[in-house]
């Protein structure tokens, strides 16, 4: 299937899937947590796969929740409008997947980074809750 906001490739029993947002520092909005929801559940029921490797880029493996998606909308606007709906989805997963962070693994990232099994962490990698300074709460449980 193809998805405008990842990238999945199948090789040898694994399925990479990188997220793939550069403008926005693979901020998650709606399209790609459902795409994310989608392509985790698809490769969990796939029986040629055996592990799940999620990436991002250099720069950011998810800078966090899209807030550019977010702002002007009330708090229910956001939380009726399934920004992280299907999340539990991704912890569902019966494979064991990997969270391969390399750059920034901010707010939702970081909680995304979370929920794997395993995270591998590049020399550059920098994980942070800071929604504290924008006053919410994690939205995916933190």
């Amino acid at each position: 299937m193809a998805y405008e906001t990842l990238i999945v490739e199948i090789e040898d029993y694994t399925c990479l899937i990188r997220l793939n947002r550069p403008d926005a520092m693979n901020a998650l909005n709606i399209k790609m947590m459902s795409e994310l929801a989608d392509a985790i559940t698809a490769a969990d029921r796939n029986d040629k796969i055996r592990c799940i490797v999620l990436i991002g880029s250099d720069k950011a493996f998810a800078a966090g929740a899209d807030i550019k998606e977010m702002s002007g909308k009330s708090f229910g606007d956001v939380y009726g409008g399934g920004l992280f709906a299907g999340y539990e989805r991704v912890t569902a997963t019966r494979k064991p997947w990997i969270a391969a962070v390399s750059g920034y693994a901010l707010g939702g990232g970081c909680e995304l980074a979370m929920m794997a099994d395993f995270i591998i962490a590049a020399d550059n990698a920098k994980f942070g809750q800071p929604e504290i300074k924008l006053g919410v709460t994690p939205g995916m449980g933190g």
